[in-house]
């Protein structure tokens, strides 16, 4: 091979040949290639008869009119050898492939017994449930979950439940919420609502909302058109902002059941329509510290085995009283839920739950939205009520009140 021709196969490798010079190059590399499959031929052809050459010479192969004994015995021992090494090949691959799936079902089992053993240990499991219910029931209005819990391998931890709402005198299922947590960390929550318009329904800051384009003549004329012998849920935005006191005054001679209450949190105050409203629901959401215990029973199971159940109850609390007692316990579930803010955030979608807190320590609990639940000819006497600045409603259920 020349020096010159060597000199244009680099050019040509680098990119760098003229493209008239291109084409010429390719074609004789053509060539070669054409040259060098031709001799691979002859070359194996040549190796073939080489080969039988040297049987012949060494009597393995066959005579004329007849089978080489001693070739067919080599044959017979080289397709034995074969069987023997694809045996072991096989026997390795099965070998491997059970000690792979040992070491899995191995660590599956240890870690099983991990995330019990975590979950159970300092009622983790109990706590993170009660965060992740707390944190719906602030966050979304007249909603509650409850919970069960399914212990996965892997240390993790799956919580699903019915979301339910207060229509009327029944609870009615409103859709599904789940999580899955790593540890103590908890993903996203997913809820999947029965109809959407549940998590689209909103207060309005008590302000000059009118000024703002905010009408709701709609809303009452909704509610005029629906039946008498119906039931319906409806969010009222408040004139002013009223202590938890001076509104279950307002409620009590109402034919209505309340259920939410908004409470202003420092951040919608320059907001008219608050879409993501903080509050507490008309139950107080109790937690295991705020429980007096009744009873405790132990039950033995087996040899070494034993059961221990014991049944507490909440403090009672005045149907229209006991503004106090609820205010206290709506600010304990928000320090929970800043205990575990991640989870928190998580399940109740919190922005700033540090600053509202804070907000709401400094100022009160100052309340600009309750949601009610009634008869529809009642929830329309609220038309003429000063206090109520505005309504949505939301959902409507056959007449299931109890008087």
């Amino acid at each position: 091979m020349s020096e010159e021709f060597k000199e244009r196969l680099r050019k040509y490798s680098e990119g760098s040949l003229p493209e008239e010079e291109r084409a010429g190059m390719e074609q004789e590399l053509e060539k070669l290639e054409a040259y060098q499959g031709y001799l691979d031929e002859l070359m194996e052809q040549e190796d073939k008869q080489s080969a039988q050459k040297a049987a012949w010479k060494s009597g393995e192969m066959p005579a004329q009119g007849g089978a080489n004994p001693q070739l067919k015995k080599k044959k017979k021992a080289a397709s034995k050898e074969k069987r023997i090494i694809s045996r072991g090949k096989w026997k390795a691959r099965i070998s491997n492939t059970m000690t792979v799936l040992s070491a899995f079902l191995t660590i599956t089992v240890i870690s099983s017994i991990i995330t019990a053993v975590y979950y159970s240990t300092g009622e983790r499991g109990e706590t993170y449930r009660d965060v992740i219910s707390s944190a719906i029931a602030v966050s979304s209005p007249n909603t509650v979950v409850h919970l069960n819990s399914n212990a996965k391998t892997f240390f993790r931890m799956n919580y699903s439940g019915r979301l339910l709402k207060q229509v009327g005198g029944d609870q009615v299922d409103a859709g599904s919420y789940s999580t899955q947590m790593l540890f103590g960390l908890g993903g996203v929550g997913t809820y999947n609502w029965t109809d959407e318009r549940n998590a689209r329904q909103f207060f309005t800051y008590p302000q000059d909302a009118g000024s703002q384009g905010i009408e709701d003549s709609e809303q009452w004329e909704r509610l005029d058109k629906l039946p008498e012998g119906t039931v319906a849920e409806a969010y009222l935005s408040l004139d002013q902002l009223y202590s938890t006191a001076e509104l279950l005054s307002k409620l009590e001679p109402l034919n209505v059941m309340p259920v939410w209450f908004a409470v202003d949190d420092g951040l919608s105050t320059n907001d008219v329509v608050v879409t993501s409203p903080l509050g507490f629901p008309y139950q107080p959401i109790w937690h295991a510290k705020d429980m007096t215990v009744q009873s405790t029973t132990t039950e033995k199971r087996g040899w070494f085995g034993s059961v221990t159940s014991s049944s507490s109850s909440s403090p009672s609390v005045e149907a229209y009283g006991s503004s106090e007692l609820r205010e206290r316990n709506f600010l304990d579930t928000l320090r929970l839920l800043g205990e575990y803010k991640l989870l928190s955030r998580n399940a109740g979608f919190f922005l700033k739950l540090d600053e509202s807190l804070s907000y709401i320590e400094k100022n009160g609990v100052q309340l600009y939205g309750v949601v009610v639940t009634g008869p529809v000819k009642e929830l329309l006497k609220l038309q003429e009520d000063a206090w109520v600045s505005h309504i949505r409603i939301g959902e409507v259920r056959l007449w299931n009140w109890r008087d």
